[in-house]
This record gives C-alpha cells, sequence and structure tokens, in this order.
C-alpha cells in the first residue's frame, strides 16, 4: 500500500486526462448533453424562451443529429434545464416545469419523434434546477441540483440524488446522500464506471466558476481529484467551431467576457470522449463549445484520479 508520501509525489508527476477544446458551437445554449443514440451522435439541447433563433415564445427541447446539423422535432414545450440519457433502446430526457421548482419530468422516446412523459419526482418545498442520469449495477441513479430547503441543500447549490428501476419513477436517497452542503457545487454530470459514482460538476472560485470531478462508492463520501480545476475558462474557448454562424455572434464570441466553463457533459464515440459545456460570463451571456478526449469515456474518469491506478 502506498505511503502518503508516495501517493503525494506520484500525483506531481502524473497529468490529468487531456482535454482539447475544439471551439464554439453556438450562443445562447448552456445545457446540453451529447448521447449515442442507434449508432449516432446527436446533442440535446435545451432551448430557452430567449435563444435567438428561438421564435416559438416558449422553451423546449430538441436532438441534433450532429453529423447532418439536422434537428429532431421539438418537445417539452416550456420545461427548463434538461439533460439526456440512453437505455437501450429508448432516449430519456429529465427537465424541470420552472426553474427552482419542486418537481422533476420524465419523457422517452424510441424514435426521438413521438414522446411520452411522466413526473419523476416532486418534492413539496424544493427548489429544483440540473440534473443528470446514469445506470448503476441494481438500477439508475439521478444526481439534481437544489437551492432549497436550506437543511437539505446548505450552501446553494448542492447535488443531491435519487434512485429508479425504470428510469421513470423515482425515490429520494437519504439526506447523508450529498455533495456538496459546505460550498457551491452545481451543474452535475454524473456516470458509474468500476462499481463507483464519478460526478464532474461546477464550483465558484473567487472570481470565476470552473469544472472539478469527485467520486463516491455510496454517494455520502466523496474522494476529490488532485486535479483542481479539470476544466477552467481559456482563450480557447473563443475558437469558432460553427463557421456558419452569423457575423454578429462570431464578433460576440471574440469580445464576450469569460469567466466560465460550466455544464460539462460528456459521452463516449469513436473511441473518443465528446465533450460538450458552457463558458461566458455566469450571468447570462452564455455560448455552448465542444471539446474532446481521445479516449474512452472510463479512461477519462479513472485518469483524474491517478493515486489509484
Amino acid at each position: 500500500m502506498l505511503t502518503s508520501c508516495l501517493i503525494a509525489a506520484f500525483v506531481l508527476t502524473a497529468q490529468p486526462p487531456a482535454i482539447h477544446k475544439l471551439g464554439t458551437i453556438d450562443c445562447d445554449l448552456v445545457e446540453a448533453t451529447p448521447v449515442v443514440f442507434h449508432g449516432k451522435l446527436y446533442r440535446f439541447e435545451y432551448v430557452r424562451e430567449g435563444y435567438y433563433a428561438n421564435k416559438t415564445g416558449a422553451s423546449y427541447f430538441r436532438f441534433i443529429d450532429t453529423a447532418t446539423a439536422e434537428p429532431t422535432p421539438a418537445f417539452a414545450r416550456g420545461y427548463h434545464l434538461g439533460c439526456a440519457f440512453v437505455d437501450g433502446d429508448t432516449m430519456y430526457a429529465y427537465g424541470v416545469p420552472k426553474w427552482g421548482g419542486d418537481a422533476i419530468h420524465v419523457f422517452w422516446s424510441t424514435d426521438l419523434k413521438e414522446w411520452e412523459d411522466t413526473e419523476a419526482i416532486k418534492l413539496p418545498g424544493w427548489e429544483i434546477f440540473n440534473s443528470s442520469v446514469c445506470k448503476g449495477k441494481e438500477g439508475y441513479t439521478m444526481a439534481f441540483e437544489i437551492g432549497a430547503p436550506k437543511e437539505e441543500a446548505g450552501v446553494p447549490f448542492t447535488t443531491r440524488f435519487a434512485l429508479s428501476k425504470d428510469a421513470r419513477t423515482w425515490t429520494l436517497t437519504p439526506s447523508a446522500c450529498v455533495y456538496t452542503k459546505e460550498r457551491y457545487s452545481a451543474c452535475p454530470a454524473l456516470r458509474y464506471v468500476d462499481d463507483q459514482y464519478y460526478m464532474v460538476y461546477l464550483e465558484a472560485y473567487p472570481g470565476f466558476y470552473a469544472s472539478n470531478i469527485v467520486r463516491s462508492k455510496d454517494l455520502v463520501a466523496w474522494e476529490e481529484s488532485p486535479f483542481k480545476p479539470i476544466m477552467k475558462h481559456s482563450d480557447e474557448d473563443r475558437k469558432l467551431a460553427n463557421p456558419k454562424l452569423t457575423p454578429e455572434l462570431q464578433k460576440r464570441i471574440a469580445e464576450a467576457k469569460d469567466i466560465n466553463n460550466s455544464d460539462m457533459d460528456f459521452c463516449e464515440f469513436k473511441g473518443k470522449t465528446v465533450i460538450l459545456y458552457s463558458w461566458g460570463n455566469q450571468q447570462g451571456v452564455e455560448h455552448l463549445a465542444e471539446a474532446e478526449y481521445n479516449g474512452t469515456e472510463a479512461d477519462f474518469l479513472r485518469g483524474f484520479f491517478p493515486a489509484a491506478k
């Protein structure tokens, strides 16, 4: 067994997984999830009411076929802060009826055209925001961001958890299953690898926001990666990955204030880990960007905890 000194020395010489930023895809899109469905890479998008190309008068969810840039039919009109999760031949999407509401809704489809839906969980008196779902050993686990009640949230924002046998009906876990009441910890992206949970989340630093990662076997005791943060704002955020953006939007990308790399989500596709994230001022002027890691999702997650290798 390694001593603490040897572990520290090993960590100092180790390097975190290399994330290569590819550039900005769009403006005014924040919560987005890359997913692989029927062999194709899609980008799930929560299209906000104020999105520059949204003429519907309401928010909605959609998927973009990344190979063709074609959108699927919109669904979940009026819902917010969505995430997507694939289980075999079924696509799931989760969202809240309103920012800081007390319920999460689930939508599911086998063709991305016709959707069924139901209330996934309702917690009266709670304030619920972003969520993320993964499949574990004995069912499904959801991480969701809360701002209240104070006894559950501590210092907002905080991540709580729920469990399900069918990905549709969910049960809240005990209060001890939390990360973390001690400080701002938002925008969870949850995965289950090697019989434990890995969670990327957003942390507030003095003057900026950046993504970090932790892991846990029981959702109670959490291990922090020695690499902090794992993703931070940089000039590479401004690279243009979508030349079809208008000159006005390109000018905005070049000049916008950047203090944030948030809402990081990812999936494995063709041997690489595809990453989506938001950058901007964390106060409404936001941009959707993509990045990648040249390796599997499992290796990407494990790589942030080198002492365990």
